[in-house]
Formats: C-alpha cells, sequence, structure tokens
C-alpha cells in the first residue's frame, strides 16, 4: 500500500475526472480514497431520489453553518455528496458552465489556461449530448448530457410566464448567450442521473494501476521536509512514491479543513487548535463564496404539480412502474426542471440572478414534509460580494469545521437579492402561471414594503448549494495554490476542486468543477513545453 505515484483524496466530481485521467498512464499507480460508501443506493440513481437524499446522513456531509448574523442567526444546513461522485451524486443534475466573463476573470487572477476559449474546449469536449449539436456542445464524450425525459406542464407554464414577463425563452443556457428563461439540461443517460463516478470513475475501475478506498476518512496530510509523502487514515498510513504527488479534492469544505489539519493555514488560528505550523497560509479557508437564495411559493387549484397527498398515490405507483419498467416517467424528474438567468436591475451588463423552478412545495431543502400541491420559485444572487470563510472547530479530524458563510456581510448584496424576489413574484403572477395559482403563500400577499421584503430574505433566505473558493489559485504569491493548483509552500501536494476557484460562478457548480479537474490533469500529463 506504500506503491502510490498519486493519491487523490475524495471521489467527488473533481477527484474521479483526476482518478480517470491520471491512470490512463499504465506507468503511473493511482490510489482514490472516498470517505463515504460505493454509489448502490438506488436513490441516488433515480432522478426522483434525489427529494431523499437530504436525510440520509450516511450518504451527505450535512453540514450546518455557524449562526449567520445578516440572517437572523440562523444556521443553515449544507448538504454536501458523501459517496461516490460527491455532490454530484446527490445533486439537482443540472448542466451549467458559467458566463464567459467569469472565465476571464479567472484568467486574470491565474493565466490564460483559464480563459474562456481554453475551458470552453474542455467543456465541449466532456460532453456527450444527446440534444444539441451545433458549435456550442460536443458529442462523444464521457459526460452525457440530455434534455429532460418528461417536464411537468408547470414548468413549461413557468417560461412562458417568463416570456410574459419579456425575459427571453432561451433553449440553450450554454448557447450563444446566457440570458432568459426555459428547460434545463441535465446530467442524465436514459432517464437516469449520470454522476461524474459514472461518467469518468467507472470506465477506469477496471483498470490494475486505480486503487479505490471507500469508507476511509483521510485525517491529514503526512509531509516530511515540507513534501507530501502520503496520509494518514483512523488505523492506517499510505505513502507516495518518492516524487509522487497527494491530490485534495474534498471540496470546499473538506479540503481547507485537511490542509488545516495537516498544518498548512492561518499559523495564529493553527497554533489555538495545538496543530505544528507547517507553512503559515492566511488564505486557507478564505474567500468562502456561496449563492444565497430566496424562494416564492404558491397553492395551486389542480393537481399538475408533484404533491404530497393521497391524491398522488395513483400518479406516483404509475411514475414507479415506468421508471422501472422503461427508466421514463415523472421519476426522472430532476425537480428542478426549469429556471433562467436575468438582470437584477437595467445597469447590469450580464445575468446576476438564477432561477430554479420547482413544480411543487419545497421547505427545508425537502427535510420537512410539505402537504398538497403548490409550486416553488428560487431566485439566487450569482455574482454575491459577501465572502466567509471555513476554520477548524477543533483538532479532531472526525469533527465538523467551522462554517461562516457570512451571506449579506456586504451591503450590496440585499439589494441584489431583493430586486430578485420581486421578479420572481411578478413571473409567478404572470397569465400563465396565474391560471393555475389559488394564491402566493410565501412571502404571502400580505408582504409588500421592502422593510418586510427584507425581513422575509433574513427570516427564509437558504443556500442553494455552491460553496466555492477556500482554496483560491492565482499567479500572486497569498494565493494558496498556483495555477495548477499546487499548494505553495510545500511540495508534492495540490487541490483540486470547486475550492480552486479564484471567484463563483455565475451559475451552477458542477461541471466547472469537472472542468477544472480535467485543466490540471492535463497540465499534470502535459511536457512543460506544452502548458500554456
Amino acid at each position: 500500500m506504500n506503491d502510490f505515484d498519486v493519491i487523490i483524496v475524495g471521489a467527488g466530481s473533481a477527484g474521479c475526472v483526476l482518478a480517470n485521467r491520471l491512470s490512463a498512464d499504465p506507468s503511473r499507480h493511482v490510489c482514490l480514497i472516498e470517505a463515504g460508501p460505493p454509489d448502490r443506493n438506488p436513490m441516488i440513481h433515480m432522478p426522483f431520489g434525489l427529494a431523499g437524499l437530504a436525510h440520509m446522513r450516511w450518504l451527505n456531509w450535512g453540514y450546518e453553518t455557524d449562526p449567520e448574523p445578516a440572517l437572523n442567526n440562523r444556521r443553515l444546513f449544507w448538504p454536501r455528496g458523501r459517496v461516490m461522485g460527491g455532490s454530484s451524486s446527490i445533486n439537482a443534475m443540472i448542466y451549467m458552465r458559467g458566463h464567459p466573463q467569469d472565465y476571464r476573470g479567472w484568467a486574470e487572477a491565474a493565466g490564460e489556461a483559464w480563459d474562456w476559449p481554453r475551458v470552453r474546449e474542455i467543456f465541449k469536449e466532456h460532453e456527450d449530448n444527446r440534444a444539441l449539436t451545433d458549435d456550442h456542445h460536443g458529442t462523444g464524450g464521457p459526460l452525457t448530457v440530455s434534455n429532460l425525459m418528461q417536464p411537468n406542464p408547470l414548468s413549461r407554464a413557468f417560461v412562458r410566464a417568463g416570456a410574459e414577463c419579456q425575459h427571453p425563452i432561451n433553449p440553450d443556457f450554454n448557447g450563444a448567450d446566457h440570458t432568459g428563461v426555459g428547460l434545463y439540461q441535465v446530467t442524465q443517460r436514459d432517464g437516469r442521473r449520470f454522476s461524474a463516478a459514472r461518467a469518468f470513475l467507472e470506465p477506469a475501475l477496471s483498470r490494475p494501476n486505480l486503487t479505490l478506498i471507500t469508507k476511509a476518512q483521510v485525517h491529514r496530510v503526512l509531509i516530511e521536509d515540507r513534501r507530501a509523502v502520503g496520509v494518514i487514515l483512523a488505523n492506517r498510513e499510505l505513502r507516495l512514491r518518492e516524487g509522487g504527488e497527494v491530490i485534495l479534492s474534498g471540496g470546499a469544505i473538506n479540503s481547507p479543513q485537511l490542509l488545516m489539519l495537516s498544518g498548512i493555514g492561518p499559523a495564529a488560528h493553527l497554533q489555538a487548535m495545538d496543530i505544528p505550523v507547517v507553512h503559515d497560509a492566511p488564505e486557507v479557508g478564505a474567500n468562502l463564496a456561496d449563492h444565497l437564495d430566496i424562494t416564492v411559493q404558491a397553492a395551486l387549484k389542480g393537481r399538475e404539480a408533484i404533491g404530497i397527498a393521497p391524491t398522488f398515490l395513483p400518479r406516483a405507483a404509475r411514475a414507479a412502474w415506468a421508471y422501472l419498467r422503461r427508466g421514463q416517467g415523472e421519476f426522472t424528474s430532476n425537480i428542478a426542471e426549469a429556471g433562467g438567468f436575468v438582470t437584477s436591475d437595467p445597469s447590469r451588463d450580464r445575468p446576476n440572478l438564477q432561477f430554479h423552478f420547482i413544480p411543487a412545495y419545497l421547505h427545508d431543502h425537502g427535510r420537512r414534509i410539505s402537504w398538497g400541491y403548490g409550486l416553488t420559485l428560487h431566485v439566487c444572487d450569482l455574482l454575491p460580494k459577501s465572502r466567509g470563510r471555513i476554520t477548524l472547530r477543533t483538532p479532531d479530524p472526525m469533527a465538523a469545521p467551522k462554517i461562516e458563510a457570512n451571506y449579506l456581510g456586504h451591503p450590496d448584496d440585499l439589494p441584489v437579492l431583493m430586486n430578485g424576489l420581486k421578479i420572481a413574484r411578478n413571473i409567478v403572477a404572470a397569465p400563465a402561471l396565474r391560471r393555475y395559482v389559488q394564491q402566493e403563500t410565501l412571502p404571502g400577499h400580505k408582504v409588500i414594503s421592502d422593510v418586510e421584503l427584507e425581513a422575509d430574505i433574513r427570516a427564509r433566505a437558504e443556500t442553494i448549494y455552491h460553496p466555492v473558493g477556500t482554496c483560491r489559485m492565482g499567479r500572486d504569491e497569498s494565493s494558496v495554490t498556483d495555477p495548477q493548483g499546487r499548494v505553495r509552500g510545500v511540495d508534492g501536494l495540490r487541490v483540486v476542486d470547486a475550492s480552486l476557484m479564484p471567484q463563483i460562478i455565475a451559475g451552477n457548480t458542477n461541471a466547472p468543477t469537472m472542468m477544472i479537474a480535467e485543466n490540471i490533469a492535463r497540465m499534470m500529463l502535459a511536457r512543460p513545453t506544452d502548458l500554456p
């Protein structure tokens, strides 16, 4: 077990890509370690099963933030995948690349290898798009991207309602333009979830030079003479061959936590935790960004929605039969079927709000039963200025870290989300949806003034699950990693996951995370003269 060239910590969206690409070289022995179990649970693979995954703590880290001062000191639930495939095994499967300007910002921070022309080609090469074949998309790649098989009628009504509010209908959010409303494409194949584990890891598992270890949590990186030489688990060590590398792919929470447990982080904080300081890196855990989200909910007159009611049972039985027999029907739904991108005010030069439309009631991330037939329209601030941090709560590697998201910490963020809430209310009230709606239940028709809307946001806003940035890459010496994910101050150690993002993506983060891993894998495999 001490014969590895690469040890990857975390079999999530990034780790699965890395394991595939690096083990393609038969001379390179790769070990992939996942804290959670294999992805055998049928709820993972049935898209509709995501409604129950928030309850399954054995597949989900189930983090909570510290009390958020601007949100009435509430603790917000942060689900993150703790299973093969990571969060790509429990997410809503929306395929979204982000806006080209996002990557121009990355290029300014980390060099031309992260600019839009290069990453766009990686996105295309990853894709096996079953519906779109124009110049903006790829076919034949490892990651299947599909249209939804059977969108709910309410999702199509949402798109029409958005058009009635002067938002253009957009048939492809990853095409020439980001703006407008429409149905999302999803990472599904034949009506089943197509996670990073299915797309990248499964095809590589038969390789003799790839070792997969599940249900094993890494406690810290083993560092000798300022070089990573292995990792420490609960009951054993795994060591590298001379010149090998450890890659942390635990995500925006676990990767900075593991760096700090290993002595890499803000020196004063590590000393307070009685952790010997290997390298003083003040930005480890800093720069935390996430998309804060608020919803409009409405009760419906009819039963078009996905309902929790006795009258829904026959329909659910038919859906289960169609799914089990043919991989079709309502249980192929990712639930967040439609959405879009709009500006919060005319001064914006690109969309800074995103919608996720759900043809059902959704309370407390699906952890609380919501009886009856309703709809939920989410709107989130895509470009928040607030930044939080991850720190250690204790030096115990099995303890959850301290998450201070600092939502609405910047004064510019509240007006953006408030404008988003007003725009969302207008869409729910537009004729195409109004014909289905009995009444708005949240915020509710009595909540009208800006003071009342602000109070509603502070009382109800939640995350839409896109934490990034806590191991920021950059060309500057203060960044945690360089543009190839190499941790500054320690040799043989990289971070490769969403924590590298210098700025948050204006969209869902799963596809960009897989792109990050692909890009750095290519850098690792390239000759120095081939690097951009």
